[in-house]
């Protein structure tokens, strides 16, 4: 986050609130000319800061009803690459995550219902040869979820300079 001014930071903190704020506003925001937020905006793509813009979409209103965390485990290291190609193109996973401790993987998956998710477990994950468990926690509600990212460092955040 070092290489990014405030004028940055704040632009990302309102990209992030909403995508489709007009240029025109995040000018008035950030005290910068239209023309000025566009190359910003433009350059912080080209480096990789903004990776894309995408629209929120309610998992309700597509039936999604059921979220859930599977966690994944196998001891055999030649899984991972049979259990990545199987799972990369499945848009019921949301997430996937290599992670640490008794595990290997963790998804955060959406489903239609336990029925679906039944259906997922078997014909994704535990068709992979290897898998040897999961676990499986389904998610009663969620008082808070979100994709945005802090802009400024936290004040609990007494780290260093550099992270």
């Amino acid at each position: 986050m070092s290489s990014l001014d405030k004028i940055d930071r704040k632009l990302l903190e309102l990209l992030q609130q909403d995508g489709r704020t007009p240029y025109a506003e995040l000018g008035k925001a950030v005290g910068l000319a239209v023309s000025s937020v566009n190359e910003r905006v433009r350059k912080l793509g080209e480096r990789g800061v903004i990776t894309g813009v995408h629209a929120r979409v309610s998992p309700a209103a597509l039936g999604l009803d059921l979220l859930a965390i599977i966690f994944v485990g196998w001891s055999d290291a030649a899984v991972e690459e049979r259990f990545l190609g199987r799972i990369a193109d499945e848009p019921a996973i949301l997430e996937c995550h290599h992670v640490t401790g008794g595990w290997n993987y963790l998804l955060k998956v959406r489903v239609r219902n336990t029925s679906a998710l039944e259906a997922f477990l078997g014909s994704v994950v535990k068709a992979v040869e290897g898998v040897q468990r999961t676990e499986t926690l389904i998610v009663l509600s969620s008082p808070k979820e979100t994709a945005t990212l802090a802009t400024e460092r936290a004040k609990w955040d007494v780290g260093t300079a550099d992270g």
